[in-house]
């Protein structure tokens, strides 16, 4: 016993040593626990932005050319009498995808979940480096600030889609929302990929070196190996969309011509000459592809967690799983070329691309069936974070499925640049990796606020209204783009054929209202609970996992005594001897440290 005396005694003296100021605890913090909170709170804060910016131009689209006072309250000179200006438009069509895929489901999902668990699931005092985790969240935050902060440059925010394709980005001159906004976009997300590649490498470092003793890669909960998978991606692939930031700076700011050739401005000829716009969007979708992964495999892992948890069984087909996770990111790295299908390629370089593509739907729908499998006659209690998970499975197939036809070379030609693609990719990552997000919340708020709850009425509220909300405004959008309007396109009253079509926008608007509403239900819900919640107990959803075994109250190193050690997967839930009994009598559920009993037999699917 002395080893485990001894740990015991070491950290307390380490608890007394420096007393914590405000400023050490809360704001330059390098505990993993906190910075997860900080992760979280600016994902949060970042998500209404952007999810205000989708109202106004969805309104805009419902009511073409009306006059809303809000426009004129909130953009001023860019809404005069309240109508809102087609520049405008475009740049908030931009900045809202820029924040919701990197700043809230790349950052927000990661930046929190990662850090959160990655040390308390497998048994480490904190990560590898608190250091350059601190640093990670602060280039975050800063990167998030300056982003917002170009809402207000003079000419604008960054206006030319949230992937930013030249020449509208490489020409300071083009347009209005290519001067200094879109300079302003380009150093936040060279600050926001150097943020992330240093918190995929702490991650990476963490999870190999610092797991507990007993252990081993196959014991880890799923969520692990998707932030392990998904910080492995983000360190081969961010570093690609670096050097296309650069090299459009180059472009912009010093006369070069890597993605620019043959431009006239007003019958003027421009000295660029010999670059190609198709290579930035090369460069642009090597990482833009990967990246939705990124955005959707922390979601998977914290569903397959939460859901085996809920459903009071083991996660069906573990090792199948895992697979599927690595088989995803390999292929996620050679389909790019799916985005391209009408920029000239060659169509033989279409079909190796389309089979690709094809391809990634297998180990996609392996995950779908075991989910549905582990679903399969549980003891199902569906709490809030039960159901984010059943609807992210949910949002997870439909888009899916659109996605068959897009990733199809011959068919994605038709509805390419429509609204077809716009709901396909909103309900599959957006939707998808948003509900993976608010499962983990629910789930995990107690691990983060000292063994708060969150209210589950409202959390049910919560959930409903997005469900049917989500639905409300993607279902429609696939019979539009089908149609075939444009993304993009501030109005269409210039073409009579859509003119049908204005009482679906409205519809989709209404139901954008709704469902943004029903978010301010969760922020109250989160706000009040991290101060009036009500404790629960030390491990409320009675889960196998080490994060539980931890005190409530936050300390440093996480664990008082000695780290426990573990014995078994993560998994064992309704787990019985060959005559019905449970392993632990009057309990469905063996924590993983605790040790095999006699004639038990260890589980690994």
């Amino acid at each position: 016993m002395s080893a485990t005396g001894h740990d015991e005694h070491g950290h307390e003296d380490h608890g007394h040593h420096h007393k914590e100021t405000f400023i050490t605890k809360y704001i330059f913090s390098q505990d993993h626990k906190m910075i997860s909170k900080q992760y979280l709170i600016t994902g949060l804060i970042m998500g209404f932005i952007g999810i205000a910016m989708s109202l106004l131009f969805r309104m805009q689209l419902a009511w073409p050319g009306e006059s809303f006072p809000i426009f004129e309250a909130l953009l001023g000179k860019w809404a005069p009498d309240g109508v809102m200006d087609a520049d405008i438009y475009l740049a908030l069509v931009t900045i809202h995808g820029t924040i919701m895929v990197f700043f809230v489901l790349t950052a927000g999902l990661s930046g929190t979940f990662s850090n959160l668990l990655i040390p308390l699931q497998i048994g480490a005092r904190d990560m590898a480096s608190g250091f350059l985790n601190m640093v990670s969240y602060w280039l975050f935050f800063l990167s998030s600030l300056i982003m917002v902060l170009s809402l207000f440059v003079e000419a604008g925010p960054a206006a030319a889609g949230w992937t930013i394709y030249p020449p509208l980005s490489a020409l300071p001159m083009a347009q209005p929302g290519s001067g200094m906004g879109m300079t302003l976009w380009l150093v936040s997300m060279a600050i926001f990929i150097a943020s992330s590649l240093l918190g995929s490498l702490n991650y990476i470092v963490t999870v190999l070196n610092l797991r507990t003793k007993g252990m081993s890669m196959t014991r880890l909960p799923l969520t692990i190996w998707a932030f392990f998978v998904t910080a492995v991606i983000g360190v081969i692939s961010f570093p690609v969309l670096l050097s296309a930031a650069l090299l459009l700076i180059m472009d912009r700011s010093f006369g070069t011509s890597f993605f620019l050739s043959d431009i006239f401005i007003q019958g003027e000829v421009l000295h660029y000459q010999g670059g190609s716009p198709v290579l930035y969007e090369h460069l642009f979708w090597f990482l833009g592809h990967p990246e939705v992964y990124i955005v959707i495999l922390p979601a998977m892992g914290i569903v397959s967690e939460v859901m085996a948890v809920n459903a009071r069984k083991p996660i069906f087909g573990y090792r199948a799983m895992i697979a599927s996770i690595l088989a995803i990111a390999f292929l996620s790295t050679i389909v790019w070329g799916h985005h391209m299908f009408i920029s000239g390629m060659n169509p033989f370089l279409g079909s190796v691309f389309t089979f690709t593509t094809l391809l990634i739907a297998i180990p996609s729908a392996v995950k779908a069936f075991n989910w549905i499998t582990t679903l399969w006659k549980g003891n199902l209690q569906l709490n809030p974070g039960m159901l984010f998970s059943i609807g992210m499975v949910s949002t997870f197939i439909t888009g899916g499925l659109t996605g068959i036809i897009l990733g199809d070379s011959t068919l994605d030609i038709n509805v390419h640049d429509t609204y077809f693609v716009v709901a396909h990719f909103h309900l599959v990552m957006g939707i998808s990796a948003l509900y993976g997000l608010f499962a983990g919340v629910y789930h995990w708020f107690p691990k983060m606020f000292q063994g708060r709850m969150m209210n589950k009425n409202l959390g049910y509220v919560h959930f409903w209204v997005t469900a049917i909300g989500s639905y409300g405004i993607f279902f429609p959008m696939h019979f539009v783009g089908m149609a075939g309007v444009p993304r993009r396109y501030y109005q269409n009253t210039a073409f009579p054929m859509f003119d049908d079509l204005t009482n679906i926008q409205v519809l989709m608007t209404v139901f954008a209202i709704i469902t943004a509403s029903v978010q301010l239900v969760f922020a109250y819900n989160f706000i009040v609970s991290i101060f009036y919640g009500k404790k629960g107990p030390q491990n409320p959803w009675k889960a196998n996992t080490l994060e539980w075994t931890t005190p409530q109250e936050h300390i440093h190193g996480n664990w008082p005594g000695a780290i426990p050690h573990v014995t078994r997967w993560a998994y064992d839930y309704s787990k019985t001897y060959e005559n019905g009994e449970y392993i632990i009598a009057g309990q469905d559920f063996v924590p993983q440290n605790v040790p095999l009993q006699e004639n038990e037999e260890e589980l690994n699917h």
